[in-house]
């Protein structure tokens, strides 16, 4: 896992909406790196540990349903949120 210290807490879910939130602005970095890990087909649960600092394996529901409400934010944040940095 890398070291937590250098990188935001992890909600259990990434917010919902449309429109860009402090938590957004805040994960941007691990956004990027989750669309890196999606693009590239990683697996999701060394993802989870990895990027998110989550076990998978401890509560492997828990799990999958953060990384895929962070995927989607991520997936928004390229598509749409990344407008609301321009403005």
């Amino acid at each position: 896992m890398t070291d937590p210290s250098h990188q935001p807490k992890i909600a259990e879910l990434a917010p919902e909406g449309n429109l860009l939130t402090s938590y957004d602005q805040l994960m941007r970095v691990v956004y990027l790196r989750l669309l890196d890990a999606n693009a590239a087909n990683a697996d999701w649960r060394e993802v989870a540990r990895v990027v998110l600092n989550i076990d998978p394996d401890s509560d492997p529901l828990q799990a999958r349903r953060t990384w895929d409400s962070h995927l989607r934010r991520a997936v928004w944040m390229a598509e749409y949120g990344f407008q609301f940095f321009l403005q």
